[in-house]
């Protein structure tokens, strides 16, 4: 029997880069999705892959992170909710979904790690201790930094443990287009785990929902959000690569690293800075993304990056609401793709979903979280 914990109807949509409810923005739902009800066969996926509802109703599903024994823990945004979810006879779809948390600020980030959860709000980092053995029990939070800048826009944070054992936190500009004041700003920071020595690792970064690292030479990928207000085609959303620390990726200064800034770009030559491993393409509003390394996918998928593309909100014509796939060779991108599209209905110019993040079960199948179908797809390959 499923066991769901619902709350109150979703929440007006936010931007993925940008504003509050433009007037493009995709329509507001006016019922709560059902498997039954959804249109999968939309979905295109290439040949043997079949996509199926994982997990239903689970209100504005965004960053996941995948325990050990198998607890997927959902953040949100809009609704400041956390979520577990659990299948508990293997059968692939949930039968369990816990309310963790409500009434946070901006959840969207979890990451789990020794036994205990943590989840970025706007301006600090939460802790929840033990917590698969109190699902139905929450304990309350431990704050474990509280320092992080308390604006909203682009204040909704992306989380995850790195290879070196710390949390990477990234904080977005607070603003379109700026020069931010603070160093802080447009960047991606490290703290460790108790929440002490805070390091600012990489610069210039809009506002990255989404980064991870190579299964093998472990140098960090992430995505970036392109400011709005050039145009229906410019500037490019970016795929980034930072082999090191302390790279400068351009913000605000060059765009999709060929297109200075016509505010601030005077005042340092594109040269100067990083370019995109690859332009992702013009408000789509990549996010999460995820390295292949399951054995149920064929071989040619091995140790690629899917990318989840949230969707365009102030474009003339809707781009992205799909899955990407990035082929890369010696660390550079060989091609770029869909993986998966459907959610947005181009003869009609409207979506009936928006994929957010990505993450893999032991079987190798993926989870792909929709906030706003409010639920997580599984998408698996059957020869």
């Amino acid at each position: 029997m499923r066991i769901l914990f619902t709350l109150a109807a979703f929440t007006a949509l936010l931007s993925a880069c940008g504003n509050i409810n433009p007037p493009s923005a995709p329509r507001e739902k006016t019922a709560t999705s059902s498997p039954s009800s959804l249109p999968l066969d939309r979905i295109k996926l290439p040949p043997g892959f079949v996509i199926d509802v994982y997990a239903n109703d689970v209100k504005n599903a965004r960053s996941m992170d995948l325990s050990p024994n198998g607890t997927l823990f959902v953040g949100t945004r809009d609704l400041g909710s956390v979520y577990a979810v659990k299948d508990t006879d293997g059968d692939y779809v949930a039968d369990q979904v816990f309310v963790l948390a409500t009434g946070l600020n901006m959840p969207n980030g979890v990451a789990f790690r020794d036994g205990d959860l943590y989840v970025a709000e706007v301006s600090r980092i939460l802790k929840y201790e033990k917590i698969e053995s109190r699902l139905d029990n929450p304990p309350a939070p431990v704050v474990v930094y509280d320092k992080y800048p308390t604006e909203t826009h682009h204040g909704w944070k992306f989380i995850a443990f790195g290879p070196d054992g710390k949390l990477y936190v990234p904080v977005g500009a607070p603003c379109n287009i700026c020069e931010p004041d603070k160093e802080i700003y447009a960047s991606i920071t490290r703290i460790n785990p108790d929440g002490s020595g805070l390091e600012i690792v990489q610069k210039g970064i809009r506002n990255t929902v989404g980064f991870t690292w190579h299964p093998d030479n472990k140098e960090l990928w992430f995505t970036d959000n392109g400011r709005d207000w050039m145009g229906d085609d410019m500037p490019s959303c970016e795929l980034n690569h930072a082999p090191t620390d302390n790279m400068h990726f351009g913000y605000p200064y060059c765009h999709q690293g060929d297109t200075p800034d016509p505010e601030f770009g005077s005042k340092f030559p594109c040269g100067k800075f990083t370019p995109p491993a690859q332009l992702v393409g013009p408000h789509v509003a990549p996010l999460g993304l995820e390295f292949y390394t399951g054995k149920q996918f064929p071989a040619s998928y091995q140790k690629q990056l899917f990318i989840a593309e949230h969707g365009s909100w102030n474009r003339s014509k809707k781009s992205g609401y799909r899955i990407s796939m990035v082929t890369l060779e010696n660390n550079k991108v060989t091609s770029f793709k869909p993986f998966a599209e459907g959610w947005l209905m181009v003869d009609k110019d409207d979506v009936w979903g928006r994929p957010v993040d990505i993450e893999f079960l032991p079987d190798g199948s993926m989870l792909v979280s929709d906030d706003f179908a409010d639920v997580i797809y599984r998408i698996h390959y059957k020869p």
